[in-house]
């Protein structure tokens, strides 16, 4: 059966649930800025506990990856992640838990076979072009002196 651009651009908007963007927004909102409240809260305390500053938003960083993917593990990040959308999605948060659902998902494969391969199939991308980024941009940086 060979259908037109119009025709299946009709199927998909009937199939396509309508976005309810104005619903959405301040769960969003209010989700994301709690995970960075709590994210500074870290940073404070961790430096209120002696830690070097420089190394207090790399702890906090870590804090909220390992929360975030414990969430996941117990199932509580994705009713989370219903309510708030993009604001658990956007911060570190949904990094980790894009590690985490994947290796969950497919732990009856095995440790290697499973977790192991597919641990990265949503986050592997990011991590390989934000590393080529990452190399480009120092390239960039130490041939034009810039640092």
């Amino acid at each position: 059966m060979q259908l037109s651009n119009q025709d299946y651009d009709q199927m998909v908007k009937k199939a396509s649930p309508p976005s309810k963007i104005a619903a959405t927004l301040p769960g969003a909102f209010l989700i994301g800025g709690l995970i960075c409240l709590l994210g500074q809260t870290l940073i404070d305390g961790y430096a209120a506990l002696g830690v070097e500053q420089k190394f207090c938003p790399v702890a906090a960083s870590c804090t909220l990856v390992a929360l975030a993917a414990l969430l996941t593990g117990l199932n509580v990040f994705d009713n989370i992640a219903k309510y708030a959308g993009a604001g658990t999605l956007v911060p570190i948060t949904g990094f980790a838990n894009a590690v985490a659902a994947p290796a969950l998902e497919f732990k009856t494969e095995g440790m290697v076979l499973g977790v192991g391969a597919k641990m990265f199939l949503i986050a592997g991308p990011v991590i390989v072009y934000g590393v080529a980024a990452g190399v480009l941009y120092g390239l960039i940086i130490w041939l034009f002196g810039l640092y």
